[in-house]
């Protein structure tokens, strides 16, 4: 991915926004042909987990458009801690919400709907992503 796409202070155009969006289909590709790393299990985790982790349980994610249950339970589990380390670092072109603006936003659905089921279980581990955010902020 290009640094000038990545480090990009200000909106993207609609043809750097489709390349980015290529990482997902790109990586997946890299790991599909990645052949006696790992065991088959682990291959297809991790595989649905880099081709799925932007689609968005409404179905209005990429790059296929997945919705509902039809998501990868490994690529929602990403997905969700994605957004919150989004929201909770610094980028080139936003500040860092709090660890309880970033909650509240993905409970809220202002990030993308997520599934109720997940939903609940994130908010039982609030306190844990909290912990984490800290640990690793930059």
């Amino acid at each position: 991915m290009a640094d000038s796409i990545l480090l990009k202070p200000g909106k993207l155009s609609d043809d750097e926004f489709e390349y980015m969006k290529s990482h997902t289909t790109r990586g997946s590709e890299i790991l599909k042909n990645i052949s006696g790393a790992w065991d088959e299990y682990y291959g297809k985790i991790s595989y649905e987990i880099c081709r799925h982790h932007h689609e968005r349980y409404d179905g209005r994610g990429y790059p296929d458009g997945l919705e509902g249950e039809k998501i990868p339970l490994s690529a929602q589990l990403v997905s969700i801690a994605d957004v919150y380390d989004a929201l909770v670092s610094e980028r080139v072109y936003k500040d860092a919400f709090s660890t309880e603006q970033a909650f509240h936003m993905i409970v809220m659905g202002e990030c993308g709907i997520f599934s109720p089921k997940l939903l609940e279980c994130f908010r039982k581990v609030k306190q844990d992503y909290e912990e984490l955010a800290a640990e690793h902020k930059h």
